[in-house]
């Protein structure tokens, strides 16, 4: 009996507690459905949370995969869906629907979306479980969505921004060219095949693969290759073969060609690699990118911004389709540098194809005015899709025009023993008028060109014969640390503040010069020595300006004259060496610019590349100059293996040929 009462008492104290136990609120429901709606969890909305009404009228593959299709293809992100709390003292009714303000945010390719809802909460069973369940319909997705509409995206492409030159001539320009075609209907004659695909550098197979694609149809033009405008040969002989044509296209064109070509670069469909790379920077597959040149350095500013528009296309007739998020296109940035485009063509053209760099500045500015690499490449053929059997002709070319040689660093030989004597003046070691007794062709291994030179050799003199031996006494007498110190303030050592990247001159591997050997060696530009063309040049403005070198600047917009090294010389000392230099041309060893009409003033230099075991190496000839009557223009040129051509001396005529 005593049993019996126990279990009866056990019995109902489990009914007691199940009565005061509380069930789910809705708003707990709520908050529950909305933990998992902001990470994304569909699957795990529908199964445990959506009411029997939504599930007869969405089935899982509809609710599920459409929002996690339109996350993907939106580029949804952010989202942060939050809801409105009720009354502390709010009574749940189960008769009666529970109602929600709910506030969603998110972001999408197109910007950010924002709105609110009411979301309804209905109590019902399903299954053995009772409780409240969320009614749901497509506008939780977006606003005024319903079951038959679509979404859609629309991408509205940036105009990329336009290099021009100083006086607004272009350089990298949203020109056009043409598209060589077939329209099947009038090609008659299959021989005619070979010839077409040599000229586009293409095979026969490759044109029978697209003649052969689903949508040709007999009198429709089917493309087969670009070419670009001035390619004017290929074009003519295209368009007289029966049955091709020539639609014109835009594209991006490089007017000045091989002259610039390795200044201005040049665009390219984006890689696999770079897509990767850029995932978040709203690159998409069939984009187009710098690859080389200004066009890579300046990629940022020029691609401009895509404009993105998410809209709901209802199906009924006379529907205005709606708009859920726009983000307006922005235009790249149109760049005006401070290149003269007509110059750099003279400079170009003035090396004669010959493997070597040049660089022109302003000295009073400090603007780049040119930036030369030769021989080159036209930057056209590689935006349209240089063909492999074309690339590897450039890559196997002897005088490799695919190598960027103005971001290089050199030996700059002789073209730095003014640089030496400016250091030697202001350290107080060098006198311009003493004269050293200086006789036979070599001292403690260094040897001099000009044996012939009438001692005693002032400083005068050893511009003029080009003396290694007196550069080399001259950079004993300062010592190790004074020379090495004074090549840092001309910015050896450090990377030219400069908008490309150059590779930095050096004093040596180490930075240091640790023997007599190599001291003597640096001062006339070898040993270890090293500098990039346009420091080369930059390093002779101080002769010009009393002591001060600018910065070198390449966009238009920047601001001039900006100090970049100051009290390098002074007045007095850069007129000795402005008379010297001018003297080098008058009665030294440039007389190939010793030009009418053009009072040029400058100083050559030869840097020999020699192997161990060579008697002779390879030279490569320098000169820097400008007008001494209007030195406004500062050019330095460098030519490779000039040892049979007459050294430096030659490069001295091509420079004085963009004088002329």
């Amino acid at each position: 009996m005593k049993r019996y009462w126990a279990a009866i008492l056990l019995i109902g104290v489990f009914v007691l507690l199940a009565g005061c136990s509380q069930q789910a609120t809705p708003e707990d429901r709520l908050a529950a459905y909305i933990n998992h709606w902001n990470k994304g969890e569909y699957a795990e909305m529908y199964d445990g949370f959506l009411n029997d009404g939504t599930k007869q009228a969405y089935n899982k593959a509809q609710f599920v995969d459409r929002q996690q299709k339109l996350k993907e293809d939106l580029g949804i992100d952010g989202l942060e869906v939050a809801y409105t709390k009720p009354a502390e003292d709010a009574k749940w009714e189960e008769e009666q629907p529970a109602d929600f303000p709910v506030q969603v945010k998110m972001n999408t390719l197109a910007g950010p979306v924002e709105f609110e809802k009411t979301m309804t909460l209905l109590h019902e069973t399903q299954g053995e479980t009772e409780d409240w369940f969320v009614e749901w319909d497509p506008s939780f997705i977006f606003p005024q969505l319903e079951a038959e509409d679509e979404i859609r995206i629309d991408r509205i492409k940036a105009v990329r921004g336009e290099i021009l030159d100083r006086t607004g001539k272009g350089i990298a320009i949203n020109g056009g060219g043409y598209n060589i075609g077939i329209v099947p209907e009038k090609f008659t004659d299959d021989k005619k095949k070979a010839e077409l695909a040599k000229l586009l550098n293409q095979t026969v197979e490759q044109i029978d693969a697209k003649l052969g694609q689903d949508w040709v149809k007999p009198e429709l033009f089917v493309p087969l290759a670009k070419i670009a405008r001035n390619n004017t040969e290929v074009l003519d002989k295209a368009i007289a073969i029966p049955g091709v044509a020539a639609q014109q296209v835009a594209m991006r064109e490089y007017p000045y060609e091989e002259a610039l070509g390795h200044l201005s670069g040049y665009i390219g469909s984006i890689t696999a690699e770079q897509l990767e790379e850029r995932k978040d920077e709203g690159y998409a597959t069939g984009d187009q990118i710098g690859r080389q040149g200004l066009e890579r350095t300046f990629e940022e500013q020029l691609r401009g911004k895509d404009g993105m528009r998410i809209w709901i296309d209802k199906p009924a007739e006379g529907v205005e389709p709606i708009t859920v998020a726009e983000q307006p296109v922005t235009d790249g940035e149109t760049i005006t540098l401070t290149i003269d485009a007509e110059l750099q063509k003279k400079a170009f053209a003035s090396m004669k194809g010959e493997p070597g760099t040049a660089a022109a500045v302003n000295p009073k500015t400090g603007e780049t005015l040119a930036l030369v690499s030769s021989p080159s490449f036209d930057p056209n053929e590689f935006t349209l899709g240089i063909s492999g059997d074309r690339f590897k002709e450039l890559e196997a070319d002897p005088l490799t025009p695919l190598f960027n040689r103005f971001a290089q660093a050199y030996a700059p030989g002789s073209t730095l023993k003014p640089v030496t004597a400016a250091i030697g003046l202001e350290a107080g070691t060098l006198k311009p008028a003493e004269g050293l007794e200086i006789n036979g062709k070599s001292w403690q291994g260094v040897t001099r060109l000009h044996p012939e030179a009438p001692n005693p050799i002032d400083l005068n003199k050893a511009l003029v014969f080009s003396d290694n031996i007196y550069f080399a006494q001259q950079a004993l007498k300062m010592g190790n640390e004074t020379f090495a110190e004074g090549l840092k303030k001309y910015g050896f050592g450090e990377d030219i503040p400069f908008a490309m990247n150059l590779t930095a001159s050096q004093i040596s591997n180490e930075g240091t010069i640790d023997s007599e050997g190599q001291l003597a060696a640096t001062s006339f530009g070898q040993g270890q020595m090293l500098t990039n063309i346009l420091h080369l040049a930059t390093m002779y403005e101080p002769f010009l300006t009393d002591g001060i070198m600018y910065k070198p600047t390449l966009v238009l917009d920047d601001k001039d004259a900006q100090v970049w090294k100051e009290g390098l010389i002074s007045a007095e000392n850069a007129a000795t060496l402005r008379k010297g230099m001018r003297n080098v041309v008058v009665d030294g060893y440039a007389q190939s610019a010793n030009i009418p009409g053009v009072a040029l003033a400058g100083k050559t230099g030869t840097a020999e590349l020699k192997a161990a075991g060579e008697e002779r190496g390879k030279e490569n000839g320098f000169f820097v100059t400008y007008n001494e009557a209007d030195p406004t223009l500062l050019l330095a040129m460098m030519v490779e293996n000039v040892e049979d051509n007459g050294g430096s001396d030659y490069v001295a005529g091509m420079a004085a040929e963009v004088f002329k």
